[in-house]
């Protein structure tokens, strides 16, 4: 409300009863929450006070922005530096435990500086969050609370600035083990990357959400994916990465089925690393390549999503050129006497699929 954002949902602070009560008095509401007892009733979510009073329950919120809660009245009562923080667009966990209590919280921080319009993390943050992602239960947190909050992230304007956060906070460990020594790594050859593999996964994470389209998540996912072969490279053949998408593949799917991901996100992932260099170049590949890639795509519904992806990655846009290509090739149809041979009805099909799309150029 502060912020003139939408209202998503609302959550109430029950100040008089206990949990044990509040079930007493609607026994159709649900306990959920492990970490603290909150309620579901009607669809909406009833916590109750953390300590004594409200400035104890404020301190143990994760951050000073959501530690504030209207009364009956429409009074506004709210953590000692929510409002200023508030003004200056800073996040500032509650207190130097807040975060430790949840270690969700890390990733929740994480998110909320791809989110929020124009925040800045209080000097405090990286460390407190470092502080969190040290315990032991940083690496019992429920997977799909994990998955939950980089899915919103790559939801986000912003979404590099999730990595970016992990990484100043050294928690990237475990849950992105991948990506955890990425910000060591070239990200390639001098006159191709100035970055690192971190940042330049970061940066086409933002491009990606910021190309002129609507932000797509799961392109925003597959942008994250994209280049995790790289993390494998041995040391004596940087900053050359040969073969990283072969060897991305089987780290993108690791990567979404630990984090609980839908199946469509992890195979998506997965096609990212696999397949975005040969899109990235597509100009220059054989009209048969050309072929398998694109029908490969079109059966994982991913043809737009990763020409998307290798538009901001390659710096070359081929996507009107691959959409025309496969307009010609999709239009071959097999003549009836070549249906139903089995395997040697796909090699003709191919071969047809080829010559369509060379008439197609020779006409162009």
């Amino acid at each position: 409300m502060l912020l003139g954002l939408p209202i998503r949902d609302r959550d109430y602070l029950v100040t008089d009863s206990t949990v044990e009560a509040f079930l007493a008095a609607f026994p159709q509401a649900k306990a959920v929450g492990k970490t603290f007892p909150v309620v579901i009733l009607d669809g909406q979510e009833f916590s109750f006070l953390r300590g004594v009073s409200l400035v104890d329950d404020f301190a143990a919120r994760d951050f000073t922005i959501n530690a504030m809660a209207i009364d009956e009245h429409g009074e506004l009562l709210c953590h000692a530096n929510a409002l200023e923080d508030m003004k200056n667009r800073v996040l500032r966990p509650s207190s130097q435990h807040s975060l430790n209590d949840d270690p969700l919280r890390v990733f929740r921080a994480a998110r909320f500086l791809t989110e929020l319009p124009g925040f800045v993390p209080h000097e405090s943050l990286f460390s407190t969050m470092a502080t969190a992602a040290a315990q032991d239960s940083f690496l019992h947190v429920h997977a799909e609370r994990v998955g939950q909050e980089v899915l919103k992230a790559c939801a986000s304007p912003r979404p590099g600035d999730f990595l970016r956060a992990l990484n100043k906070a050294n928690a990237l460990h475990h849950w992105f083990e991948e990506l955890r020594h990425s910000d060591d790594i070239p990200g390639g050859p001098p006159r191709f990357h100035d970055a690192s593999v971190l940042e330049h996964t970061a940066r086409v994470m933002d491009g990606v959400a910021n190309d002129g389209g609507p932000i797509d998540p799961l392109c925003t996912w597959m942008a994250l994916c994209h280049d995790l072969g790289k993390t494998t490279t041995l040391p004596d053949a940087l900053p050359q990465h040969i073969g990283h998408d072969v060897r991305g593949e089987a780290l993108a799917t690791a990567l979404g089925l630990r984090l609980r991901l839908p199946t469509r996100y992890v195979q998506a992932g997965a096609d990212a690393a696999r397949w975005h260099l040969l899109a990235g170049r597509y100009e220059s590949l054989r009209m048969g390549t050309r072929v398998d890639l694109l029908f490969r795509l079109t059966s994982r519904a991913l043809l737009r999503e990763v020409f998307r992806l290798a538009n901001v990655d390659s710096k070359h846009d081929f996507r009107a050129l691959a959409r025309a290509d496969f307009e010609a090739a999709s239009s071959v149809r097999l003549p009836a006497h070549l249906v139903d041979q089995g395997a040697e009805s796909g090699r003709r099909l191919r071969l047809l699929r080829i010559e369509a799309m060379r008439t197609a150029h020779r006409t162009t």
